[in-house]
């Protein structure tokens, strides 16, 4: 079975020691695990996740560890051991940024020991990911960071959905939060428009579609390649609200 550990770390500082008697410090990696279904983990990153000596596993606000769920079920990791981290789901930026600096200074106490630390994260490592604030964080201390990229979600949620994200070599793909502040000048502009995160959101949102004029073209896909999956061609079949990986795609 997996070792599991939770740290108890102490902030990083600006700089960071040298690995065991003066020697080489271990990599850190992001590997981009697809958005669930474990067939579409890359023979990268299973090699990856084959040949480190620690795993880093992000915790989901219930305690779930999604992204290694999934990489386990595509790779046999029963002989890692694994740190279990919780980054907190804040919009205060000072609690934010502890949680950050706390999860950094537990992968930063691994990587001095000469150890090689992989991080599973859900879709692709360079969108929307945790791994990027260990990276901001870990990076400017001299830490070597690598990244292996995933499926991003929204590609594999075109393939679910069996269309294409762009018609032409000329036309555009947007793609944006739900959060974002200015998605009507988003849906205005031409191309597909792909919404991440649209879970909460899906109230306002189906006022905000409707406002533009593209209610009737937009698909939604929740939790694409896990065991909950939804799948809706129509908003008008779909849940008043969705999960955390709710992805809406606005067809032009």
């Amino acid at each position: 079975m997996d070792t599991v550990e939770t740290p108890d770390a102490s902030r990083m500082g600006a700089a960071a020691p040298a690995g065991p008697k003066g020697g080489a410090r271990g990599t850190f990696w992001g590997v981009g695990v697809g958005p669930g279904d474990p067939e579409l983990l890359t023979l990268k990153a299973v090699r990856v996740l084959r040949e480190a000596d620690v795993l880093v596993a992000p915790q989901t606000s219930g305690g779930g560890t999604c992204a290694l769920d999934i990489a386990r079920r595509a790779v046999d990791l029963s002989d890692k051991r694994v740190l279990e981290l919780r980054f907190e789901m804040s919009r205060d930026k000072a609690v934010l940024r502890a949680s950050h600096e706390r999860a950094a200074a537990a992968i930063a106490s691994e990587l001095d020991a000469g150890l090689s630390v992989a991080m599973p994260n859900l879709g692709d490592v360079s969108i929307y990911s945790t791994f990027n604030y260990m990276k901001e964080l870990l990076e400017p201390a001299g830490y070597a960071v690598g990244m292996v990229s995933g499926v991003p979600s929204f590609c594999a949620i075109a393939a679910r959905l069996d269309t294409t994200l762009t018609s032409s070599m000329t036309s555009p793909l947007t793609i944006v939060p739900s959060g974002y502040g200015e998605l009507a000048e988003a849906l205005a502009l031409p191309g597909t428009k792909v919404i991440m995160k649209a879970g909460k959101s899906l109230p306002r949102l189906r006022d905000e579609l409707r406002a533009a004029g593209v209610y009737e073209r937009t698909s939604l896909v929740q939790d694409c390649g896990m065991p909950s999956e939804v799948v809706a061609e129509s908003l008008d079949d779909a849940p008043e609200r969705g999960g955390y990986f709710t992805t809406l795609v606005v067809r032009p």
